[in-house]
């Protein structure tokens, strides 16, 4: 139940301004009877009571009746009298249990009022009353035990973070919405941020979980097993995304096909069967497919269902690159694994009542390349596989190979859902091996057990606004800001100097990322390119428009917006030269925070059109949500921003169900192979449980204005009883969005 008193929080507009009510703090405010509307309708929305809910017009005339007595008080009433005249009203529709509920959460409230902010917040956490906890992260439910306790020590550490360990003046900037100090409920702790695992180190070469040794695999499906338990404790580890890659698994298939056909001889021959040649060889690849489908799906369920101490499934990205391994038999075997990997989740996942629906995790990236991109070439059945997946599960989001070595030089896979490595220059270089890994090949570019130190991100939209659209402002707000990001980066970075390997012994000591020794502190793997630390930024759209008044869509919109990017990267280059450390430009992926910037740029500045008049502002460098392309069109000109985007960024394409227009997926594919290095298509993946509906259900709003998902079909709204899955942030959510994410969703257009 989620029930909310904001009675007088705020200044909506009012129709009798002479009419006044006295706040708790002695304070006059204007009589809003919408605020009474509000409280109501919370409690009338709640679930479990659509029997007894009052009408629209009970509503009406509880609040008009309300404000008839406030008019005729002949002074100020307050707000505890308000209240009371709410409850009594109630009281008297006969409506007992929307009463009863208004009654006991005004309780709740007035014992809130007496703890300290922190306790405030716990306590919101324990009674999922707390709206930007219950809808912070679209893939963690809040009224699950663990993910309970996650977020209490989260508002600790946030408390913590914010009264001693960071300056005054960057608290005041990130609670201001200038810019966000990601994870502060993590960083009390000597946590980093997300990874590449270096799982081909720790299967081949053996490793520890949680202090028992595990040996190289004999098997395929023994080797998906131990994968999964790595990713798990990896994921305990760190607070960000994690990316493995099958090429790492595609060895053991061969191990398990050698198993096999010794097996089966050996049967045949105590039956008195003597089989050889093709029969044989086929009789095995049976075996063998049949052992690959059980790894891949052991892999697929155990990363569903297991559970990180955060309360959620580990956000890992499977990564799925042929040009990984040499040409011939292993080649092969990885293409098998991909294979079965797409048509699994294809297929999808059961949810408790038997119904087929779309996982959030693993994600899954599919590099496209000259040997699958085209009719004839010699995987294009594993690309035709990847875009009825696309169309079928939203996965998998595509690199382009031709656009990676161009940008890049080397092709390799963002950490979780969109943060990219800097190019190796430790190799080149001659620093070694760093991380002491046991696959270290000299000479060789290193990109798995590589990882991130933090995000801090900037919001472009604020400096725009805070300029008055003068650009030589405009210029000097931005170093200005950018020094305070940097500031704050340079703070994540001290917080791990000194970390010793013994935090996590899974990353620093068994293979994950290093094996470094007992007591050994992480430093060398801070500087030289070994990690990276990103400059995010959001609001590039806000900023242009705001700016310029046009898109930076148009010619001068984007020769402006590219000014903004090439500044950044500037300032990046900079601090790296006199720092030897990697920082990085990183298109952030704004959830909830898409939301707290909105609301922190309508209270500075009020409601600008075009700029700040949603309850959201645009990712990164994105063309606005509303904007009307095409698909082509939109990739090619984020191409030109995501280039200037290096540290991390993720296009898309809003697309209806392609189900049955696979050539439509495959065309958009190509085009990302010709134009941009990492996109993804948006499909619509639902499923109501009440009738059966398997198509979009959509984005409405109810009698209290707030947002809400209703099956077009039967006019279901109770999310328990309802899959949705929408892409937010360069992955899947499936536990529903904030408002101001709920209301970017729903102001999608299609691409195509």
């Amino acid at each position: 139940m989620y029930i909310y008193n904001e009675y007088l929080d705020g200044n909506m507009a009012v129709e009798d301004p002479f009419m006044c009510v006295m706040k708790r703090s002695g304070e006059r405010v204007p009589f809003d009877r919408e605020k009474i509307r509000d409280a109501i309708n919370r409690a009338n929305n709640a679930e479990g009571i659509i029997s007894e809910r009052l009408t629209e017009r009970q509503i009406d005339e509880i609040t008009r009746g309300i404000e008839i007595d406030a008019a005729n008080a002949g002074r100020d009433l307050s707000v505890e009298e308000i209240q009371d005249k709410v409850e009594d009203a109630l009281m008297g529709s006969g409506k007992p249990k929307v009463a009863r509920l208004y009654i006991t959460y005004r309780y709740k409230r007035n014992e809130m009022r007496k703890m300290n902010t922190i306790d405030q917040k716990i306590a919101g956490v324990v009674e999922r009353d707390n709206e930007e906890v219950r809808q912070e992260n679209s893939n963690k439910n809040p009224t699950v035990l663990s993910v309970q306790r996650d977020y209490m020590a989260g508002e600790w550490s946030r408390y913590y973070t914010g009264r001693y360990l960071l300056p005054p003046d960057i608290v005041e900037a990130h609670r201001e919405g200038i810019i966000h100090f990601h994870d502060a409920d993590y960083f009390a702790q000597h946590m980093h941020n997300c990874c590449l695992v270096n799982l081909e180190d720790m299967l081949q070469n053996g490793t520890c979980i949680s202090g028992t040794h595990i040996d190289k695999p004999r098997s395929f499906s023994t080797a998906c097993t131990v994968a999964s338990q790595i990713v798990a404790q990896v994921a305990s580890s760190q607070y960000g995304g994690q990316t493995i890659t099958l090429s790492h698994l595609a060895p053991f298939v061969d191990i398990s096909r050698k198993k096999i056909a010794g097996r089966l001889k050996k049967e045949l021959s105590e039956a008195g069967v003597n089989l050889e040649g093709p029969k044989f060889d086929s009789l095995v690849e049976k075996e063998v497919l049949k052992e690959v489908e059980s790894g891949c799906q052991t892999i697929q369920y155990q990363l569903i269902t297991l559970q990180s101490t955060n309360g959620q499934a580990p956000f890992v990205t499977l990564f799925m690159y042929l040009h990984e391994v040499p040409e011939g038999r292993l080649r092969d075997d990885l293409a098998l694994v991909i294979e079965v990997t797409l048509r699994q989740r294809i297929l999808g996942v059961k949810d408790r009542t038997g119904v087929y629906i779309t996982p959030a995790f693993p994600k899954l990236i599919y590099v496209l390349q000259e040997d699958n991109i085209r009719p004839g070439t010699p995987y294009y059945y594993l690309t035709e596989l990847a875009a009825q997946c696309t169309a079928k599960r939203m996965v998998p989001d595509y690199i382009s190979e031709k656009k990676a070595r161009e940008l890049k030089g080397d092709v390799y896979p963002c950490m979780g859902c969109r943060s990219f490595l800097t190019p190796d220059r430790f190799t080149d270089s001659g620093a070694g091996n760093i991380s002491r890994a046991l696959d270290y090949e000299p000479g060789i570019h290193r990109y798995y057990g590589r990882f991130n130190q933090g995000v801090v991100t900037l919001n472009l939209a604020d400096v725009a606004c805070s300029s008055g659209r003068d650009e030589t402002k405009f210029r000097e707000l931005l170093a200005e800001r950018l020094e305070l990001c940097h500031r704050a980066l340079r703070i994540r970075h001290e917080r791990l100097l000194g970390t010793p390997s013994d935090v996590a012994p899974v990353l620093w000591q068994d293979g994950a990322l290093a094996r470094l020794e007992p007591g050994e502190p992480i430093d060398s793997l801070l500087y030289g390119g070994y990690s990276t630390i990103s400059l995010g930024y959001a609001g590039l759209a806000e900023c242009v428009f705001y700016m310029k008044g046009v898109s930076h869509t148009t010619d001068e919109g984007k020769a402006f917006g590219l000014q903004v990017m090439q500044a950044m990267n500037d300032a990046c280059m900079k601090w790296k030269k006199e720092e030897n450390i990697d920082y990085s430009v990183y298109g952030t992926p704004l959830e909830s925070t898409t939301y707290k910037f909105a609301r922190c740029l309508q209270k500075r500045f009020g409601k600008i059109k075009g700029v700040t008049d949603r309850n959201y502002i645009t990712n990164s460098y994105h063309i606005h949500v509303t904007e009307e392309i095409d698909a082509f069109s939109k990739l090619s000109m984020e191409a030109e921003f995501q280039r200037l985007s290096p540290g991390g960024a993720i296009s898309y394409v809003e697309v209806p169900n392609m189900q049955n227009n696979i050539p439509a997926v495959i065309r958009v594919m190509q085009h990302i192979y010709e134009t941009i290095l990492y996109a993804e298509l948006n499909t619509k993946s639902d499923y109501c449980d009440v009738c059966g509906y398997d198509g979009e259900i959509r984005v409405i709003k109810d009698s209290s204005g707030m947002l809400v998902w209703e099956c077009p079909q039967c006019g279901n709204r109770d999310q328990t009883l309802m899959h949705v899955a929408r892409r937010t942030c360069g992955y899947i959510g499936t536990q529903y969005w904030n408002q101001g994410r709920t209301a970017e969703i729903a102001d999608r257009v299609l691409h195509l």
